[in-house]
């Protein structure tokens, strides 16, 4: 830490000997910093940015709510809605299986 601080007194004490050349011309990167096109870059972006963003949490919120509602009819509480029950849903594919088949037999006859 001495020898760190050290060396940074020393590069401090030498910062005014060096003198900055000074040129009557800027180049274009100094110019484009200077001027105003990057604030109304930036403002035109955070604009953007921030439309886009309130647009995809309306999207989302949206899918949430869908999803939440596909969870509610398949929960055992479904509160209030209709849920699915897989005893039911066998028990009638069964029955209609037993037609189809009691009708063939009697079709054969």
């Amino acid at each position: 830490m001495a020898s760190l601080g050290t060396m940074l007194y020393l590069v401090a004490r030498s910062l005014p000997r060096v003198g900055e050349e000074t040129s009557g011309k800027q180049n274009l990167l100094d110019r484009l910093s200077s001027s105003e096109i990057p604030e109304k870059i930036d403002a035109a972006f955070n604009a953007f940015l921030l439309k886009s963003l309130r647009k995809t949490k309306v999207v989302l919120m949206k899918v949430d709510n869908f999803i939440n509602d596909k969870l509610k009819r398949v929960s055992p509480n479904g509160n209030g809605k209709p849920k699915i029950d897989f005893k039911d849903l066998a028990e009638t594919s069964e029955e209609k299986t037993e037609e189809t088949s009691s009708n063939k037999e009697v079709d054969s006859v």
